[in-house]
């Protein structure tokens, strides 16, 4: 239910003591709207989603109330050793923060109350805590618990600690929208039904900016729960524009562009206080900061500039966080480590390099700046080509315009329910079969689990697969008389030691192939993406993919090969499925509009809006299809060795990895050879040896939307990424256990594990831990519901899908699909080059056209000849 209107301030502020109250209007003039909407609900006892930008006062919303009424408790000598209410933070050093924004305003309240006042304690439990601090938690626990969702969980499972708990009264999740969109969401809400099962007790959820807050207020509340939504998402001025470096963005080189980037980026600089810079990956984050330093050497300022990313240490993060809190910083370049709420005092700009791929994440950065509610949230984003031009127009429109992205929450993650379900028997000693179950669909994430799908999840963790033999014990007995569940003997050190959702990731080490020595490492994240035949970069050479052993890759060298793989594929954010449907609707209307038009309406340099009608001209021009959401486009385009079928389907990253996979799975069985699939975020190339005489459209009646999802099953079955997912879902359902009596396996030795356990339960009919990691990959890790829509609107004709070609040059739109086929982070000048040699072979087409056709030349010149010898013969395979 929506709170609207929100109360005025004078009425909630009567709500609190008069201590209170006078201590908040001694520190603030106003109640902000987030304020006035939530404090009245809390009081009244309601559960509360609170959703408003970073500097909007939204904790104190939360926390106001809370103190008030504890504070009545200690003014009346009540205060009990028991706690009463739990903060859970995803991010530990959020539950630093929160410990020092709350004993701030306590110590301060406290200067107004008598002398002989019982303390409000405060206190963090997560995996930093020493054992001697949780003991003495245990003698005097806090009455504010700061926590993650992990160590909660520990917490409801540790029996004497447990009892502490039996009284919660209020339970808050910070960055709710964060959690909600990962299994450490599925996680926490299972511990949230099981604290249920002790007390009933308040929920108060704090999100930035996310849409439906409907599906929040659920994922919040869980099942029969009325949860009251305070809408303040806009209640702060938001100033969000695109910038393009240089007039003419296709044909700048890339040293012209770079000087043009850092020397905006100065520019800016020089004009706010503090400025935070947000790129897309960590290297780009070192190399940024790097360059920015040398830049504004000249202005004295290169020590005042700092990079903050996760591969930093926490110690190196932490002086970042206070040096720009303490304003000793005017710079500091991030890639994803600041988007959530760390205090980092006021910043005033913030940056943005490329497209942040989505509009809430769009919302989420700019919202870092103006850290107070009457601050203006100001955001520039600088775009690097035509197609973050293109994007970053659109994505800019629907942030000023408020249309956000929804959210995507986990359903039915199979290998968390079974940490639940261990996890009632050790807190309830044994569980009724039936009992166990509606618990478990109360939370939102389970509402749809099928009884099916539960119990084998019960069969496997009882060891009626008989898996013995594989070193897979039973976790649960199962009492089949009285239909009850109960804990092993062992069970509890089992599920202390290795609880929590949170993979494992680790180096991989890379070895050539036939001399066994080894060249470097490379990112897990990374590893997972290669198929055999993949090229990629390692130390400036480059290097074919083999095969994989546990933790080791093998590869052979491939020196003349352009890579297939850029290094930083796994860092790369995807475009989100609803943006992405915008881009493809604005893209069709680009026509339509005046260079002045355009401007206007998406609030553009001159420059920049004619570079994009230009853009949708040419593609127009040269095979009279500009492709978007209601028109496809397939397009032909041949190589002297090999065949690209190239489409132009926009419905995000996510969706276009698992459509790929389908259609290249269709067409190997066609062909009958390997087929080589390319993924971005504006379509995917198939590509085969020759040029095998295959109609495409008969591919694409062969992948409908009853087959797809078996298609793309199969395609992953035998990747790198079903092997390594395959571990981390054995591993959170405790198929592999990390810990166990003293020792711990290294995540070399739990892939060798996964990999031979994946030989063994693949022919049991739904295995729980084997359909989990199925279910994952295509759910959360891509987005088979894109595809399968997809599918759907071509198959009930709302789509136009139109074949070109072959052609012997890709089409203007189809230059982005093809260059991040063959580029890599290292060859950004090479990419650059290659997007200019295409365009005016174009060029060179659209007017030997015009000429010949005795039409107006548009006066497009070019020198180039034909594409001969402009791609290797390298190929990706993967299906």
């Amino acid at each position: 239910m929506r709170l609207d209107p929100l109360p005025p301030s004078e009425e909630v502020l009567k709500l609190l003591h008069p201590i209170v109250r006078r201590w908040f209007e001694g520190k603030y003039s106003n109640l902000s709207p987030p304020q006035r909407g939530a404090i009245k609900l809390i009081k009244e006892g309601r559960h509360v989603l609170i959703s408003s930008p970073t500097g909007t006062g939204k904790t104190l919303a939360a926390f106001l109330g809370i103190i008030d009424e504890l504070l009545r408790k200690a003014i009346d000598g009540a205060l009990e050793d028991k706690v009463y209410a739990i903060y859970i933070s995803p991010l530990r050093a959020l539950g630093n923060d929160m410990r020092r924004n709350l004993l701030e305003p306590l110590n301060e309240i406290y200067q107004l109350v008598p002398e002989n006042t019982q303390k409000i304690r405060v206190a963090i439990r997560t995996s930093d805590t020493s054992p001697s601090e949780k003991q003495k938690q245990l003698r005097k626990p806090p009455h504010i618990l700061i926590t993650t969702p992990e160590s909660f969980a520990l917490a409801l499972a540790s029996p004497k600690f447990r009892e502490k708990l039996s009284e919660v009264r209020w339970l808050i999740v910070d960055e709710i929208h964060e959690i909600a969109s990962s299994k450490r969401g599925t996680h926490l809400v299972l511990s949230m039904e099981r604290l249920a099962e002790l007390t009933e007790y308040q929920r108060i959820g704090l999100s930035a900016t996310i849409h439906p807050l409907e599906t929040m207020a659920s994922f919040l509340g869980g099942k029969d729960r009325e949860v009251w939504i305070v809408d303040a998402r806009f209640s702060k001025p938001i100033d969000i524009k695109v910038l393009s470096p240089v007039k003419d963005i296709v044909n700048a080189s890339a040293e012209e562009l770079n000087e043009s980037i850092y020397k905006k980026m100065v520019e800016l600089i020089k004009q706010h206080r503090a400025v935070l810079i947000f790129t897309n990956t960590r290297h780009s984050t070192e190399k940024v900061a790097f360059k920015l330093k040398q830049y504004l050497e000249k202005e004295g300022l290169a020590d005042k500039v700092a990079a903050h990313h996760s591969s930093l240490s926490r110690e190196v993060r932490l002086e970042v966080e206070e040096k720009l809190k303490k304003g000793e910083l005017k710079v500091v370049v991030t890639s994803t480590s600041l988007e959530m709420g760390i205090d980092i005092g006021h910043v005033d700009l913030v940056i943005l390099l490329s497209s942040p791929k989505s509009v809430s994440r769009l919302l989420q950065r700019v919202g870092r700046a103006g850290h107070r509610i009457d601050a203006v949230s100001k955001g520039r984003i600088i775009v690097v080509d035509r197609d973050d031009l293109l994007e970053n127009a659109v994505l800019a429109k629907l942030a000023m315009e408020k249309k956000i992205d929804r959210v995507r929450i986990p359903k039915n993650a199979l290998d968390v329910l079974a940490q639940h379900i261990i996890a009632l028997t050790l807190e309830m000693g044994e569980v009724e079969l039936k009992r166990a179950y509606e618990i478990t669909k109360r939370a939102y994430p389970y509402w749809d689990l099928s009884w099916d799908d539960f119990i084998s999840v019960v069969k496997y963790l009882a060891g009626e697969y008989g898996l013995e033999e594989e070193k897979v014990y039973p976790k649960i007995y199962w009492d089949k008389e009285k239909n009850v569940l109960k804990r092993k003997r062992t069970t509890r050190m089992i599920y202390l030691m290795n609880a929590g959702t949170i993979p494992d990731e680790s180096k991989v080490r890379v070895y050539d192939a036939k001399t066994g020595k080894p060249l470097g490492n490379v990112e897990e994240l990374f590893a997972q993406n290669l198929v055999p035949g993949d090229v990629f970069v390692l130390s400036g050479k480059t290097y074919r993919f083999l095969y994989s052993k546990g933790m080791n890759i093998y590869v052979e060298p491939a020196p003349s090969e352009r890579p297939t793989v850029p290094a930083w594929f796994s860092e790369m954010l995807p475009l989100a499925y609803d943006s992405a449907r915008e881009v493809a609707r604005f893209r069709e209307r680009l026509l339509k509009y005046s260079v002045h038009e355009l401007s206007k309406e998406y609030n553009l340099e001159l420059h920049a809006a004619k570079s994009l009608i230009d853009y949708a001209k040419e593609q127009e021009q040269y095979i009279g299809v500009v492709p978007g959401d209601s028109t496809y486009l397939i397009e032909i385009w041949d190589e002297p060795d090999r065949r690209n079928f190239i489409f132009h389907f926009l419905i995000g990253r996510r969706g276009i990895d698992a459509l790929s996979r389908a259609y290249a799975y269709a067409l190997g069985k066609k062909v009958g050879t390997n087929v080589s699939v390319t993924v971005t975020d504006y379509g995917f190339m198939l590509t085969v040896p020759g040029h095998p005489d295959i109609d495409i459209k008969e591919v694409l009646n062969d992948v409908n939307s009853v087959n797809v999802r078996k298609y793309v099953e199969e395609a992953v079955k035998r990747t790198e990424l079903f092997k390594r997912r395959f571990r981390h879902c054995a591993q959170r359902s405790f198929m592999i256990l990390k810990r166990y009596r003293g020792h711990e396996k290294s995540p070399e030795r739990m892939q060798i594990s996964a990999q031979q356990l994946i030989e063994v339960v693949e022919n049991i009919e739904d295995f729980p831990v084997y359909k989990e990691t199925l279910r994952e990959i295509l759910e959360d890790y891509m987005n088979i519901d894109a595809a399968i829509e997809t599918v759907m609107r071509i198959e009930k004709g709302y789509i136009e899908v139109k074949v070109v070609g072959p052609l012997d040059v890709p089409s203007p739109f189809a230059h982005v699909i093809v260059a991040n086929a063959f580029s890599d982070v290292v060859f950004m000048e090479d990419k650059r080059r290659l997007l200019q040699r295409l365009r005016e072979m174009v060029l060179s087409k659209i007017s030997q056209r015009l000429n010949s056709s005795g039409m107006r030349d548009y006066g497009f010149e070019s020198d180039v000849e034909g594409p001969t010898g402009l791609f290797p013969a390298s190929t990706r395979t993967n299906s």
